[in-house]
């Protein structure tokens, strides 16, 4: 079977940068998009540049341009976007109803996988304010995808471990504390931590797998389901020294959230769904979707034990 050509809206951020990668591994013709409004940004154009000298293909293309996406949106049969969602980077999800018109308008597009990659935000429909901004955009272009008859593939990639697990997921800092931590509630909320390019990985499986169409696909591979107490104690063994603790309860985390500017504040509401109500793994995948880990278990995905070790 010849394999989905795909094109990757955000190549250059965080995730999207991974998700490139792994399209060119897996041996996809793969397009970048390039915006015209990188100006000097050399960072970028150096990343697209080293992109393209590893055989992926750049299309320019604008938001402010529905032609120029409808052309790049052409030459594929996937389209994946993975443009930033966090509010404390840059904060561009509804930016994607323009690309849901293009691909409308293309009508070649055989799947479509909008930016979410985190918690899915279907079962976030009572999150709290403003975390749920988050979720509630997220929604509104799952809304225009379905209206629209887009084929789609929903990512729900939990907890990346860049930004929860070397920090033991401290808030503030990325790397792991060396004499005290904090828990959150008694630290025995069972969460799911992943490593991103794994995450890419999964991602790019699924686009060819008739099983993942139309659905959401969950990343939950059973060695990454771990508490935050957990977490911490493969550190401590690691490190073979005992942190002290202290713990911080629900009142705790959210009654100083007012003094907080807005994007700290969407963060603590982050935070309390993962820690205090588990909203990562309080329901069964299968009830609403399909598993990653079951259905490519020739993945050798990365343990928190080995991912931890880059930090000694």
């Amino acid at each position: 079977m010849e394999k989905s050509k795909v094109l990757v809206v955000g190549g250059t951020g965080y995730i999207g940068r991974r998700i490139v990668k792994a399209s060119l591994a897996e041996g996809h013709v793969t397009y970048v998009l390039q915006r015209p409004e990188i100006g000097l940004d050399i960072d970028k154009l150096q990343m697209l540049l080293s992109f393209k000298k590893h055989g992926a293909r750049l299309v320019e293309a604008s938001f402010s341009d529905h032609r120029s996406l409808v052309h790049a949106v052409k030459l594929v049969d996937v389209v994946i976007c993975a443009m930033s969602g966090v509010h404390f980077r840059s904060h561009n999800l509804l930016l994607q109803l323009k690309l849901v018109d293009a691909i409308k308008d293309a009508g070649n597009v055989q799947r479509f996988l909008p930016s979410e990659f985190g918690t899915d935000p279907a079962r976030m429909k009572d999150a709290m304010e403003p975390g749920r901004v988050s979720f509630d955009e997220k929604m509104i272009v799952r809304k225009a995808i379905e209206d629209a008859n887009i084929p789609f593939t929903y990512i729900s990639g939990n907890c990346f471990a860049g930004y929860f697990a070397g920090n033991l997921s401290q808030m503030g800092t990325l790397l792991p504390p060396k004499d005290k931590v904090l828990i959150y509630g008694d630290g025995n909320v069972k969460v799911v931590y992943m490593d991103e390019d794994d995450i890419a990985t999964y991602t790019i499986k699924t686009i060819d797998d008739p099983r993942t169409l139309n659905k959401t696909v969950y990343l939950r591979p059973r060695e990454n389901i771990l508490t935050q107490t957990e977490l911490i104690e493969i550190w401590e063994k690691l490190i073979q020294k005992k942190l002290d603790k202290s713990f911080l309860s629900k009142q705790e985390l959210l009654s100083p959230m007012e003094g907080l500017d807005y994007a700290s504040q969407v963060g603590v509401c982050h935070y309390y769904h993962i820690f205090y109500e588990g909203c990562l793994t309080n329901f069964e995948t299968g009830e609403v979707g399909v598993e990653a880990s079951e259905l490519y278990p020739e993945v050798n995905y990365t343990r928190m034990n080995d991912y931890l070790k880059v930090y000694l």
